[in-house]
């Protein structure tokens, strides 16, 4: 009995799908990016929900110092996750985005760019550099969280450069102010000698370092030779 020939690639069940090239848009992406804005289905979202008890999730915002990547794009669709399973929920769970327009990041990156035209200019020029530079990421990142779908008040964002944050904290200043709570001391700031900024306590790395001291223990005696602190939760002390 003869056999018949089967081909194999025809009892296969698969989308049919053509490859795009390097930097071809998808059909439909830009539509989809025009839904997660505020005048579409976020702002629907947003009407149906008014009135219900309210989650807010507190996004630390990442820095305006260059396009997205894994990072950035994982930390902020996993939160996206969460806003909407909470309006799923039944929540009223707006999303404000922001970003982060100060700092080394961005100082760093703006360095990189104008080289030794930096040691001519001012520092209101540097300063102005640094917020054209924040401005131009800001734009680019918005695009790509909303081409990876995520919902929010993409129009209406909160800068760390904008005058309205900058007043409010001006504000709470002088609330803690009035309250008694501010104070003058002295504290140690850590200096960048080579970028000419302060540095924050979590940007400053120490390399592991090998030094000849010794520690030794010894058990501490008054002059009676009696453990003066032997009481103290019931032992002996030693320095």
């Amino acid at each position: 009995m003869e056999s018949k020939s089967v081909d194999l690639k025809q009892t296969i069940q698969s989308a049919k799908n053509r490859l795009l090239h390097e930097g071809e848009p998808a059909p439909g992406r830009a539509e989809d990016a025009r839904k997660v804005g505020a005048g579409s289905l976020y702002g629907q979202i947003r009407a149906a929900r008014a009135g219900r008890p309210t989650y807010l999730l507190h996004d630390g915002p990442p820095y305006a110092n260059g396009r997205i990547h894994m990072g950035t794009a994982f930390n902020k669709v996993l939160k996206d996750f969460i806003v909407k399973s909470k309006t799923m929920a039944g929540f009223d769970s707006p999303y404000v985005p922001g970003w982060d327009c100060h700092g080394l990041p961005i100082e760093m990156k703006v360095d990189n760019e104008l080289g030794s035209k930096k040691a001519k200019m001012a520092p209101v020029e540097f300063r102005a550099a640094c917020r054209k530079y924040a401005e131009k990421y800001v734009e680019l990142q918005r695009q790509d969280f909303k081409r990876l779908g995520v919902f929010g008040r993409w129009e209406q964002p909160y800068l760390t450069m904008s005058a309205e944050y900058q007043a409010v904290i001006a504000g709470a200043f002088v609330d803690f102010l009035d309250r008694g709570y501010v104070y003058k001391g002295l504290k140690p700031v850590n200096w960048c000698l080579f970028h000419r900024t302060a540095l924050a306590e979590a940007e400053v790395e120490y390399e592991n370092h090998t030094s000849p001291s010794i520690w030794v223990r010894f058990a501490l005696k008054d002059r009676s030779g009696q453990h003066p602190l032997r009481n103290w939760r019931g032992s002996a002390s030693t320095g």
